[in-house]
């Protein structure tokens, strides 16, 4: 053996930790080594990830709330399903994203009603223009029919594993709107995917620029659109407000925010991990309402103290507009929008509130 061979091996064997030999691989230690590595492989493989993409920026309650949801989930499951948030729009429109979820890029999103149109068309019922009058009614009615456009969401492929209300939407303008002409004169945004927004205002005369919810700021900043329709605290969390002037104190719709997941992913969890990932959240969403109800009430009054106008039509158009919302139900229910058992049983819920008693003043 040469001079520096011995040296190597005399380093090697003075190294710590360093075998002076090579030990055989012996039946049991090959078993044992590729125990070792499938069980290494089990770890990661027991761990499912659910892709969401939102158009919510990061930083609102929406945000938060379904992020504390997802802390929740990954917790009662001991880390078996982690949800995973892609906020602010990153993955691209409604239409993108739906078309992601299909390709198994992501597993679900959260969405509004009218988005998820293209899935389920029950999913916008309860922003048809003008149906509902207070929250009272919305709360009575989401009561009755929720659990029904659960059952349609798993027909259709997905699951709908938290829903809340997003508020009443309201028109908001760079200029100011006292009239229907006013309103007709002007650049309207409506949701490139939103069948009922745009049937409700053609109804009204107006034909609407379709964009999707991501283009707005840009078309507000460049004129392409004058006029919007958002929550209060919508047109905060977006920065519409900081392009807008008016708005018409008149509650036009009423907006569901969704989240759905792609019913195969969703199906592959063990039924306890399904039972957690529902249920937590709708702990979220439940949550996420009921912010979302001082929200608007707190960006109601921000809106006013940094200058935007609110301007309560007068009884003759309120009840115009109401004819309007009445007569898009109509078209849209004639143009099979709606099954025609849900459509009903949404007029039916509203007529039972209505005829109830006024409750006894304290």
């Amino acid at each position: 053996m040469s001079l520096a061979a011995r040296r190597a091996r005399s380093a090697q064997a003075a190294t710590p930790g360093f075998p002076s030999k090579i030990e055989p691989m012996t039946p049991i230690r090959i078993l044992l080594f590729l125990l070792a590595l499938c069980t290494g492989f089990a770890a990661h493989a027991d761990t499912r990830v659910i892709k969401i993409a939102t158009a919510a920026p990061e930083g609102t309650t929406w945000m938060k709330e379904m992020r504390a949801g997802a802390e929740a989930v990954k917790a009662r499951t001991a880390g078996r399903v982690e949800v995973k948030f892609y906020p602010g729009g990153v993955m691209g429109n409604d239409s993108a994203v739906l078309r992601k979820i299909k390709l198994g890029q992501l597993q679900g999103g959260a969405f509004t009603g009218a988005e998820l149109s293209q899935i389920y068309r029950d999913a916008p019922i309860y922003s048809l223009p003008f149906q509902f009058r207070d929250q009272g009614e919305v709360d009575y009615v989401r009561a009755k029919l929720d659990e029904d456009l659960r059952k349609g969401f798993a027909a259709n492929g997905m699951i709908a594993a938290g829903m809340a209300g997003g508020g009443f939407v309201y028109l908001m303008s760079a200029k100011p709107i006292r009239t229907r002409e006013d309103l007709r004169k002007t650049k309207v945004w409506a949701p490139q995917t939103d069948k009922i927004a745009q049937v409700a205002l053609q109804s009204g005369g107006v034909e609407p620029v379709l964009l999707p919810l991501s283009d707005v700021y840009t078309a507000l900043q460049t004129g392409l659109v004058e006029t919007v329709g958002n929550t209060t605290s919508g047109a905060i969390a977006f920065q519409w407000h900081t392009k807008l002037k008016h708005v018409v104190d008149l509650p036009l719709t009423y907006v569901m925010g969704m989240l759905a997941i792609d019913k195969k992913p969703y199906d592959a969890l063990a039924p306890d991990d399904q039972k957690a990932l529902g249920e937590e959240m709708q702990k979220a969403f439940d949550r996420i309402d009921q912010s979302t109800r001082r929200d608007n009430e707190s960006a109601r009054a921000v809106l006013a103290k940094q200058g935007l106008d609110y301007f309560a039509p007068p009884p003759a158009e309120v009840a115009y507009w109401q004819g309007v919302g009445e007569e898009a139900a109509k078209r849209l229910n004639a143009d099979n929008a709606f099954t025609p058992e849900v459509f009903a049983r949404l007029k039916s819920l509203i007529a039972e509130y209505r005829a109830k008693p006024a409750p006894a003043a304290k």
